[in-house]
């Protein structure tokens, strides 16, 4: 008959096999749990990145709606939107001393300081190459300076008329009706006239597209043959 282990005897040790057999499997759960880490990290990059873009986005988002109320109250004041011939009418009515001008859309959103509609210059911020945020000074000769405005204007039209027109854009190229895919997530930032603004696609070739044509083309559908815009860039 063979003996029986007393109860209080200590287990045998465990043989090399199975301490080999252990650390196998300790070795291969570890490797198991970096993987599982790197995989995350490499799948969550691209989510990372988009993080980053998407407030300023959003910041520019925001700030083009309240240039758009501001445009309005304009309207509703001045009887169309500010371009060229409203400089004179603001400078009777207010007495400024800021430059006006109609060849950058920093000269014409002046018009909408000069008439007090709008108080803080950071409004017309938006992330894009050569903009910094403005310092929100807006005495003579510091009032949106150069650099500090990253929205296109349409100047020249009125508030008749189809409510998708847009009427501010970013970010456009300067000098020219193509967009920069690098910011916003490859999205234009579109106010129309509806004073809702959109977040739109931008093509292959830089443009914006609607009804299969590029937005800022006369000839596409969105435009009355009454509609005659100047595109103003910042400076």
């Amino acid at each position: 008959m063979q003996a029986q282990p007393l109860p209080d005897a200590p287990a045998p040790p465990a043989s090399e096999a199975a301490l080999l057999s252990q650390k196998k499997w300790k070795w291969l759960w570890g490797l198991g749990v970096v993987s599982v880490v790197l995989l995350y990290l490499l799948l969550s990059a691209p989510m990372v990145i988009r993080s980053h873009r998407k407030p300023d986005q959003a910041e520019a988002v925001s700030n083009a709606r309240q240039i758009g109320i501001a445009l309005f109250e304009f309207d509703s004041e001045f009887g169309k939107f500010p371009d060229a011939s409203t400089v004179a009418a603001v400078q009777a009515k207010t007495e400024t001393d800021l430059e006006l001008g109609k060849k950058s859309s920093n000269e014409i959103f002046r018009q909408l300081i000069s008439a007090e509609i709008v108080q803080d210059e950071r409004i017309f911020y938006a992330k894009i190459d050569r903009i910094r945020k403005p310092d929100g000074v807006v005495s003579k000769g510091e009032a949106l300076k150069k650099g500090e405005c990253g929205f296109s204007y349409l100047a020249g039209l009125c508030s008749e008329g189809n409510p998708s027109r847009p009427l501010i854009v970013t970010p456009l190229i300067p000098g020219t009706d193509r967009f920069d895919p690098t910011k916003f997530d490859g999205k234009a930032i579109v106010l129309k006239m509806n004073n809702s603004v959109t977040s739109m696609p931008i093509a292959k070739d830089g443009h914006v597209m609607m009804f299969g044509k590029n937005l800022l083309d006369p000839t596409n559908p969105v435009w009355s043959a009454s509609d005659k815009f100047v595109i103003t860039w910042p400076e």
